[in-house]
């Protein structure tokens, strides 16, 4: 096993591809699994993200022949499930961190999360997400999300509409606000993008290498999102320097402040109301512009959550050589 503080070798599963291309900005070597069939999650790298050099994939029948470092399960199913089908028993014992990417769905306050090893760190990515969920005897942190912006990328707000950015939002319903966004649409002028979102006549999905720059030229970002994590489309927005509207749920009200980086609200009315004003005054949406790219950079900065996650690496790997009896 590596010693705290080397490069580790670190085994997770494709997920969440913009969640795996920011962590994989770490100085750690990250190895995929994948099938013949490239089914999720055994997609391995795809072809959607620029991954660097550190990120290899390997044929899951292989996996249990390699050595790694640590276990990073980024589901339930990859930790109640794949685990036991590629890895060896030996592998199973290695330092194992699940990263939660979401609030509890069956209940909001009284879920016990599926780990309740005291040994396997869980890793969740907003507060409210972290208190939401029982997390039992198993050790639970926050590491916020980093993002990073193409050079160059700036809010422009030339296009005087908003943006609404979410994945399949057809089939996903209520709890990601389909209701709220067909009736904010009827009044002001957005665009919904993302995969699927044909289906509600929106413009397909931007690629992600892409979206910076096709984000930076509307007027601001609407996100209708009743009860989720805070999307990584909304930390990217603010980053780039779009005023955001949305509904003041689940994380999003220490994320938002009135009048400084846009608006939220739990009235979906409001929102129409601060979106026309957006529209009517392009000196507003700059003055937020110029907050919400401020507040973003401080709090979103891809190198302070690099930082948090080698902390986390190095203390579940420290600990388990404790626990052997093994010294750096």
């Amino acid at each position: 096993m590596a010693g705290a503080g080397k490069k580790l070798r670190i085994l997770t599963w494709h997920v969440h591809g913009n969640y795996l291309y920011y962590l994989t900005k770490a100085n750690h070597d990250f190895y995929i699994p994948f099938t013949s069939e490239r089914a999720h999650p055994y997609g391995g790298r795809g072809t959607t993200f620029a991954f660097g050099d550190n990120v290899h994939e390997v044929p899951a029948e292989t996996v249990r022949n390699l050595d790694f470092d640590v276990i990073l399960f980024q589901s339930r199913a990859n930790y109640e499930q794949h685990q036991y089908d590629i890895l060896s028993p030996e592998q199973r014992r290695l330092p194992r961190v699940f990263l939660e990417h979401d609030p509890p769905r069956e209940h909001p306050t009284d879920t016990v999360h599926a780990v309740t090893d005291p040994s396997v760190t869980v890793v969740h990515v907003t507060n409210f997400n972290r208190l939401m969920w029982d997390n039992g005897a198993a050790p639970a942190r926050v590491i916020e999300h980093g993002v990073t912006i193409p050079e160059g990328v700036r809010y422009q707000g030339d296009i005087p509409r908003g943006l609404v950015a979410i994945n399949d939002l057809a089939t996903r319903g209520r709890r990601l606000g389909l209701d709220v966004y067909q009736r904010l649409q009827q009044e002001v002028p957005l665009d919904l993008v993302g995969m699927g979102s044909e289906r509600l006549g929106g413009l397909g999905e931007i690629l992600p290498m892409e979206f910076a720059e096709f984000a930076s030229h509307y007027r601001f970002m609407l996100n209708p999102i009743r009860y989720t994590s805070l999307g990584l489309a909304v930390c990217e927005a603010l980053s780039i320097g779009l005023p955001v509207l949305g509904l003041a749920t689940c994380e999003m009200p220490t994320v938002v402040e009135n009048g400084v980086q846009g608006y939220l609200a739990t009235d979906p009315q409001q929102l129409v109301s601060r979106a026309q004003w957006l529209l009517d005054s392009p000196a507003e949406a700059s003055r937020l512009s110029a907050n919400a790219r401020e507040a973003a950079t401080r709090r979103f900065g891809i190198e302070r959550f690099i930082s948090d996650w080698d902390a986390t690496f190095k203390e579940v790997t420290s600990n388990s050589q404790a626990a052997v009896g093994v010294t750096s």
